[in-house]
């Protein structure tokens, strides 16, 4: 967890998704071990997909934008050398 919190201090997430892993510690929880909390196949689903918007947050979507961010600079790099006249 100090690892996400270092994450959220950092500015690399919010806090919303912070939230999201700390619920998802305690879900996580509750199915590893025997707490006398079940947990349902609704909630595992959707722990799943919780579990992935960090992780597309932080990866998959931070380097598509810098993709995006490349390709407009060069795209605005080569309409200003063209336009020269």
């Amino acid at each position: 967890m100090q690892m996400l919190e270092q994450l959220k201090n950092d500015g690399k997430i919010d806090g919303r998704l912070f939230e999201w892993a700390q619920e998802l510690r305690v879900l996580g929880n509750e199915g590893a071990h025997f707490t006398g909390t079940g947990v349902s196949r609704e909630d595992a689903a959707d722990g799943l997909a919780l579990a992935e918007a960090p992780l597309d947050y932080l990866y998959v979507l931070a380097a598509q934008f810098e993709a995006f961010k490349a390709r407009r600079a060069k795209a605005k790099g080569a309409g200003q050398s063209g336009s020269q006249n």
